[in-house]
């Protein structure tokens, strides 16, 4: 029996869920939640084999949630179940740990097919999805993806405001080094400055909370 975690902040939607996932014998839902907060108790009380996720919550985006929860519960995947159905988030939440996506404008049955895919260990999108990304050029998808990690970790610093010199300082590279990524993060991404790193940085939510 796959036990499974449900969250969403419209109970309507839950009660959906946990209906159409009740049908099935080998799924059952023991938790519902409506915010992060909640979903984090609740993960790391039953320690899930899966979680249901939208990323619309009440205290912020789901996407921070998703390496949060892959962190209180390594062993649980991560099925997303959103009204967004397209970049940067499909994108995002595959490279912050989600193993699946789901748009809520699909038929019912692609929720469970997307279920039992990723407890069987593969990554799930649904048609919707899949049928999009055929049909996109590769320079369509989100930019992030054409940056190295090394350029990852300095647009990231440099999005929270760091000066090149603290950025070599953190990770231990030369502040030419620095330079020399953020030109190409810079080249990549088409920004003209710092304050356009933070705008990208800012809606994919990779910032970390203030206070």
């Amino acid at each position: 029996m796959y036990s499974i975690v449900l969250v969403d902040d419209h109970a309507i939607v839950r009660e959906g869920f946990k209906r159409l996932i009740g049908l099935e014998p080998d799924l059952q839902v023991v938790g519902e939640c409506r915010c992060a907060d909640d979903a984090v108790e609740a993960v790391a009380q039953h320690r899930p084999d899966l979680v249901a996720l939208d990323l619309s919550l009440p205290d912020g985006s789901g996407l921070p949630l998703i390496e949060h929860l892959g962190s209180v519960s390594p062993g649980t995947r991560i099925v997303v179940l959103s009204m967004h159905d397209g970049e940067p988030y499909v994108s995002e939440a595959l490279r912050r740990g989600a193993s699946g996506y789901v748009t809520k404008g699909v038929a019912p049955e692609e929720l469970v097919a997307g279920l039992r895919a990723v407890m069987q260990g593969e990554q799930f999108l649904s048609s919707d999805l899949r049928q999009r990304r055929a049909e996109q050029p590769e320079s369509a998808l989100d930019p992030l993806h054409r940056l190295t990690t090394r350029e990852h970790e300095v647009f990231l610093l440099l999005a929270c405001g760091r000066t090149p010199k603290q950025v070599a300082a953190e990770l231990g590279i030369g502040q030419k080094t620095v330079y020399i990524h953020r030109a190409s993060v810079m080249g990549k991404l088409n920004a003209g400055s710092e304050l356009e790193l933070y705008r990208m940085a800012s809606e994919r939510g990779l910032l970390p909370a203030s206070g």
